[in-house]
This record gives structure tokens, sequence and C-alpha cells, in this order.
């Protein structure tokens, strides 16, 4: 332990995974924090996934779970990430009374309700002991405060979202050892009609048969419990059920920015379609299976005009605790009624970006970089063209989409190439 542990304060947060002790986070007074792994966890050979690069079967597991995580202010990005973003992250730090980039504490108010399995937990300073204490140095173990506020809960994005539990037909905002089963976006006061939207793209992409939660619109009238925010004149929100919540079960899960250890900001510039496909090839239970659905994902984010499909919009989950497989699809939008001239994805595909230089040539440069046979994925793009062609148009008429929006969907479908348009 440096000098910069000595005569200061530290907290100190227990990480459980499934019941079994992953290891303790450390708050130094000074922003530095550090996880130090359990040895009982790093030995255990059927031990949980925490996170993909911890995986027995990943290059450098075992080294990088002999050793300590040590970062300042941030948490390291398999933490970080677990976060949320933009206002929900600002509404939080203001309570809190501690700068947004400080994520010590709020990892810890959250601790009790983070995304997956996870469970962070204060530990007492008198039961900081033995070789965790040895770790702290001469720093001063410290009782972590928190306020009595009931709603604790994390979800990493950029919207006003809230975990809550729907019960005849009414949605509570979740209290304190209540997990959520439910998602529920509120709308935005910043693009209009958000929740109608994505509520229409990802009926679109089940319908093109991609798998999905499941998914409704709300009323806002139907919320109970919300905090004192803002919202336009639109009377309904958007619910997703939690694919990491099965009843009071957790299921662990983990983005793309917390498997290639990129923090929330790096979401859009440090990584392409490609290494996302490779690590769902290489390491999925079903590498080929998963590999063919995120190909049908991503014609149909080019479809819809979703220029958003970054690294935290895509995620691995682990059903039996260990194995990992491609969770259902989320936050699909067709944002470019949102962006002006909105022309393309948000990571590279084949070597390109543009939605309407995009053939299926790409999708051929981007199977094989991947090292999936081409002949296994062109069969599965070309029934999402036909299911589209064939249900869109005439679906679309019936949901809840503003004209405007659909309109422009529309246009869309008409300016990309031969390959995937819709008339």
């Amino acid at each position: 332990m440096s000098r910069d542990s000595d005569h200061q304060e530290v907290s100190v947060l227990k990480l459980t995974l499934h019941g079994l002790e992953v290891g303790y986070l450390a708050g130094f007074q000074n922003g530095r924090n550090v996880l130090t792994f359990e040895r009982s966890f790093r030995e255990d050979i059927q031990r949980p996934t925490f996170s993909l690069i911890t995986h027995p079967n990943f290059p450098r597991a075992e080294k990088l779970l002999s050793q300590s995580w040590s970062k300042q202010q941030q948490l390291h990005p398999v933490l970080s990430n677990l976060l949320p973003e933009g206002a929900q992250r600002e509404w939080i730090a203001r309570g809190l009374k501690v700068h947004r980039d400080n994520e010590f504490p709020i990892f810890a108010h959250l601790g009790a309700d983070l995304p997956g399995a996870l469970i962070a937990e204060p530990v007492d300073p008198d039961q900081v002991e033995g070789p965790l204490l040895a770790t702290l140095g001469d720093a001063r173990p410290v009782k972590i405060f928190s306020d009595d506020e009931a709603r604790r809960f994390s979800l990493a994005g950029v919207q006003m979202k809230f975990s809550m539990k729907e019960k005849d037909g009414r949605y509570n905002l979740s209290s304190r050892g209540e997990l959520g089963n439910w998602i529920v976006k509120t709308p935005s006061t910043i693009h209009k009609d958000l929740p109608l939207n994505e509520f229409t793209a990802m009926t679109l992409a089940s319908q093109a048969g991609v798998v999905v939660p499941e998914i409704k619109l709300v009323g806002v009238d139907q919320l109970d419990n919300l905090p004192g925010i803002k919202l336009p004149d639109e009377s309904q929100a958007y619910a997703i059920k939690r694919f990491d919540r099965d009843g009071a079960r957790r299921v662990h899960m983990e983005d793309f920015a917390q498997i290639l250890v990129k923090y929330p900001h790096e979401k859009y510039d440090s990584a392409n379609y490609e290494q996302i496909g490779k690590v769902i090839y290489d390491y999925s239970g079903d590498g080929l299976g998963d590999v063919q659905e995120f190909a049908k994902r991503l014609l149909v984010n080019i479809l819809l005009a979703n220029g958003d499909a970054h690294l935290k919009n895509w995620s691995l989950s682990y059903a039996d605790a260990v194995t990992p497989r491609l969770s259902p699809a989320y936050d699909i939008v067709t944002t470019c009624v949102y962006v002006e001239n909105e022309s393309s994805f948000a990571l590279n595909l084949g070597g390109g970006k543009s939605w309407r230089s995009v053939h299926y040539d790409s999708f051929k440069r981007w199977s094989e970089k991947v090292g999936v046979p081409w002949r296994a994925i062109e069969p599965h793009l070309k029934e999402v063209m036909e299911r589209a062609r064939d249900i869109w148009p005439g679906a679309l008429k019936d949901l809840p989409m503003n004209a405007q929006h659909k309109k422009a969907l529309k246009a869309h479908w008409a300016s990309l190439p031969e390959d995937f348009r819709i008339q």
C-alpha cells in the first residue's frame, strides 16, 4: 500500500455475487479506490462470473484476480459502468452532496440494487480486520454514513429511468430491500415522444425476429412515488421488463464497456462491431447462435435508424451464474428523428459507419473479421429483410410513434442501399 493511504480515513464495501464474497472495495479520503479480491473467490474454479475478464477461460484471468484494481476518483470500468450517467448521475450526486466524478460514494449509495447480481454492502469499521486491514496501510476505517433515502437503484444510461415494482397495474419506485422488476423511462424534456418512439422501434425489432424482453407503455399517472423531477406534458412512459431479475433472484449481466474495460465516455470510439462479435463468438455458451442474433440486431439497428447502438447498449448475461450469453435487446430507438442529418452507426461495421453505404458485402467483411462463416450469417440477414419488408410498412400504421417520426422512418427506409431498402 502506497503512502497516500497513511493517516487518512477509508470506507470499505464488501462485494458479493450470488452469496459469495468477491472482495472488498476500499474508498480512501483522497479519492483513491482499491478493489481487492478474496482468496477463496480467486481459487474457486467454479466461481460465479464477476466479469468475462475474470472467467477461467479468459486469458490472464487469474493474473487479473491476483492483483488489486486501483483507480483515482472513478472506479475500475467493470464497476464504473454500473453507475448511471448524465442527468440521473447529477441528480444522485446532488442528493449525496458529492462531485459527480467521485464514484465511490455513489456506488456505496446504490450498492443494494445495481444492474446484474453484484451487491455492495458497507463494512462496519470494527469488522475490518486481518488480511483486509493489512491492505489499508495506516488508513483509519470509518463508517459509511448515508441518508435515510430508501429509493436506491442504479441503471446505466443517460435518460431518467427508474427501477419499479409492478403490482395491480401500479408501478412503485423500488424501496430498500425490494427489487424492481421493470425499468420505467419517463417522458423526456428534450426528445419529444421518446417513450412512443422506443416502444415502436422495439416492437418492430421483435417483429423482425430480434429477441426482446416484455415491453409496454404505461400511463404516467400509474407511476407512484416518483421523485420531484420535471416532466413534459406527455401521458405515457415506456416500461421494459428487467432481464437481470427473475422474481427475487438476481441474474448477473454486464455491458460491453465493462467487458472491453472502457469507461462510459469511451463507448462510441474505442471499439467496433467486429470486436464485440468476436467476443460473443469466442466466449458465449452458444457462440454461433448468439453471433447470428447479434448480426440480426446490427441490421435491425440500421433499418430503424438507430445511431446509438454503442458499447453500453450490448450486454452479456449469466443465467446460470457462470456462462455468458448475449442478453435480450434493449435501447433500440429511431434516433435519426432527434439528431439532425444523422446517417451512421455508433461504431464501425466492416470498415465503415454510414447507413447509406452498407451492403451485404459489409456484413460479409464483418463476419470474416469475427471468424464466423458467411454462410452461417447471410440467411439470417435475409430472413430479417423478408420480415421487415412484409410486416413493417403495415405494422407501422398501427404503432404509437408520432406521425412526424413515422414519416422520417419511412424516408430512411427509402434512402437505404438496395440490399436493405424497404418500400
